[in-house]
């Protein structure tokens, strides 16, 4: 089972440091490559650099009355549940539409109606291992 896994390309767990700007204020971020690539896509289907993205998610979060404590785990998941609303068929594989232009409110409540309340919190499928 591991074979899978440990057999992928070691590039994508190196980790890359990028300077990017939030808020006007420069900042450098630590990722693993296979996540600066996920960010890349995200970015590129709504015409955004990497650091726009970046910084965006960090102003939409602290808006959101978010205060990120560790950022770089907050832009994982966000990576993670990309992924993982593709797979559920929840956000278009394709990077034809843009994600600003996806009905995120109905999206986030057929999500929580496919995935049942659990004792440790919730999770999507996808993270639970299944």
């Amino acid at each position: 089972m591991c074979r899978l896994f440990i057999g992928a390309d070691p590039a994508l767990w190196q980790s890359v440091t990028r300077s990017v700007r939030i808020d006007g204020v420069a900042t450098s971020i630590r990722l693993e490559s296979f996540f600066w690539s996920i960010l890349e896509d995200i970015g590129e289907r709504d015409g955004m650099s990497v650091g726009r993205l970046i910084g965006r998610l960090y102003m939409e979060s602290i808006e959101e009355g978010h205060a990120p404590e560790n950022f770089t785990s907050f832009l994982r998941v966000c990576c993670g549940r990309y992924l993982a609303l593709q797979l559920d068929g929840l956000v278009p594989a394709g990077r034809e539409a843009p994600i600003a232009s996806l009905d995120a409110p109905a999206i986030l409540a057929r999500e929580k109606r496919g995935y049942p309340k659990s004792p440790a919190g919730y999770f999507p499928r996808a993270a639970r291992g299944h």
